[in-house]
């Protein structure tokens, strides 16, 4: 029988109870609403080969592929592989690789014209401490801006790359490291819930559209500083089996770099593609 539990004071939901190998859409159903309402949940203790993970993640909407493509599945592409290939021919541990996702909070898929509506990661292989992947509210970042703010950003964009970060963009291939700024709205009404966010990146954009030079480094600092709230966070501590899908409309995320580096910490990702019809209620 499903289970659920609120994990964090704001954000974060645990699921037991169930193997979303089996799982209808009558089954499947309470899983979104609780995925819509905690921003960020867990199903714990799944045994899934990679067709179950692929299958049960399209229920959420189309998969989209990562631009990181030397980091794809070899014979399944759209699943990208996490935490393999640490260390270089030398011996040497690849910071990009050890502490990806870990260099600052952030939101997947901020440098395409259309986000990542969410993305899913299913553990293979835990650290014996450390590793943590951290999660924070934008919904709350938004609420406790400032009016001055608030007004001075209504209806402005963020500029968004792949990543300001030269260690960052080591993971794309030479060919698509150039990237071509995109624009997105500072402020989202999420489609789905009608709460409105916060939608900001520090590692990613850079710069606030129709603002002088120095006031758009300013704000995007002010921002930056501003984006975690008290009590908005949740702190997920990895098991093996563990499905996490959180929703990048309306969370920021970090991968915690603080494991063991001679110790493995391997997930299968997948992108979850925001499209116009939202979820699939049955797997393709």
């Amino acid at each position: 029988m499903l289970k659920i539990r609120a994990m964090g004071p704001h954000i974060g939901g645990e699921l037991s109870g169930v193997d979303v190998k089996q799982l209808d859409d009558e089954g499947f159903a309470p899983i979104y609403a609780a995925w819509l309402k905690y921003g960020v949940i867990v199903v714990r203790d799944q045994q899934l080969e990679i067709d179950d993970f692929l299958r049960y993640s399209r229920r959420f909407g189309d998969i989209a592929l990562h631009p990181s493509k030397s980091t794809r599945h070899p014979d399944y592409p759209e699943i990208t592989m996490l935490g393999i290939n640490k260390f270089d021919a030398d011996g040497k541990l690849i910071d990009a690789v050890y502490r990806r996702g870990g260099f600052s909070f952030h939101t997947d898929g901020a440098y395409d014209e259309v986000p990542f509506k969410a993305t899913q990661l299913y553990a293979l292989a835990v650290p014996s401490r450390g590793g943590n992947t951290h999660f924070a509210s934008m919904y709350m970042a938004y609420d406790a801006l400032p009016d001055r703010l608030k007004t001075l950003l209504e209806d402005r964009k963020g500029a968004y790359i792949y990543s300001s970060s030269a260690e960052a963009r080591k993971l794309l291939n030479a060919e698509d490291r150039d990237w071509t700024p995109v624009l997105h709205p500072l402020f989202r009404t999420h489609r789905e819930t009608g709460r409105t966010s916060l939608y900001f990146d520090p590692g990613k954009i850079v710069y606030i559209d129709g603002l002088g030079e120095q006031q758009s480094a300013d704000v995007i600092a002010e921002l930056a500083d501003r984006m975690i709230q008290p009590d908005a966070e949740y702190s997920h501590e990895w098991q093996v089996g563990d499905i996490v899908i959180w929703d990048n409309r309306c969370l920021v995320h970090r991968a915690a770099g603080d494991y063991p580096p001679e110790e493995d910490r391997i997930h299968w990702r997948v992108s979850i593609a925001d499209t116009a019809d939202g979820s699939r209620a049955a797997a393709e």
